[in-house]
């Protein structure tokens, strides 16, 4: 038995994949007055995506289940010890995450949210999941709370913030990727820059679309 099948954490995403699923409506409810053009805007924005996070601060913005055993795949095959991720929302993704890492044997995921009350409960589903002590939540702004205090390897980063700024994310961690570190980029389709980036091989990577909101990347070199 892994770590994210042992019935604490298994029944502990049970439920929250759940509510993720029942809060459906009330994420397009908090959305229904801004017109499709206006919600891309905001998406892709580098200035004015609060304004739209803001109206989605009670709902949960969860990965799907395919994406979230894709990240403990990849952490478990990748050995990986130093993990980082912009974008806790509730902690799905981080649970996915940290039991990878507790599968590892130990490290450390370093994950930033700017929403106060995501934080609360993201902590609060580490501690019912047992992985607390693995995660570094830092709340704020990702562009200063991932500017220091990075581990000088790291082996995997997920984007799943504000899409607008993923160029401005991987600035901060790019240069401590090791040589075959996945960077797993969620509703990328968001970030053309982002997506330009990544898939140009003279840019040190190689990426293709996984699934449907998956973009999945490799360091090379």
């Amino acid at each position: 038995m892994t770590t994210l099948t042992s019935p604490q954490l298994a029944g502990l995403l049970d439920r929250l994949f759940a509510h993720a699923s029942a809060a459906v409506e009330e994420t397009r409810l908090a959305v229904a007055d801004l017109s499709g053009e206006e919600r891309t805007r905001l998406m892709r924005s580098r200035t004015d995506y609060r304004a739209l996070y803001g109206r989605l601060n009670n709902v949960p913005l969860a990965v799907s289940r395919e994406t979230g055993a894709l990240l403990y795949i990849l952490a478990r095959g990748t050995r990986a010890r130093n993990i980082v991720e912009f974008g806790t929302s509730f902690g799905i993704s981080t649970l996915h995450l940290a039991a990878a890492l507790r599968d590892n044997g130990g490290g450390r995921l370093i994950t930033s949210e700017f929403e106060s009350s995501k934080v609360v409960r993201a902590r609060a589903n580490l501690v019912a999941g047992g992985l607390d002590d693995l995660v570094d939540i830092r709340e704020g702004d990702a562009l200063e709370t991932l500017r220091t205090g990075l581990p000088d390897a790291i082996d995997l980063v997920l984007l799943d913030g504000a899409k607008a700024l993923y160029p401005d994310i991987l600035d901060l961690v790019e240069g401590r990727l090791k040589p075959g570190a996945f960077v797993v980029a969620d509703n990328a389709e968001y970030s053309p820059d982002y997506l330009a980036r990544v898939r140009s091989p003279a840019n040190g990577y190689i990426s293709t679309p996984f699934g449907d909101d998956v973009e999945l990347s490799m360091r090379l070199g």
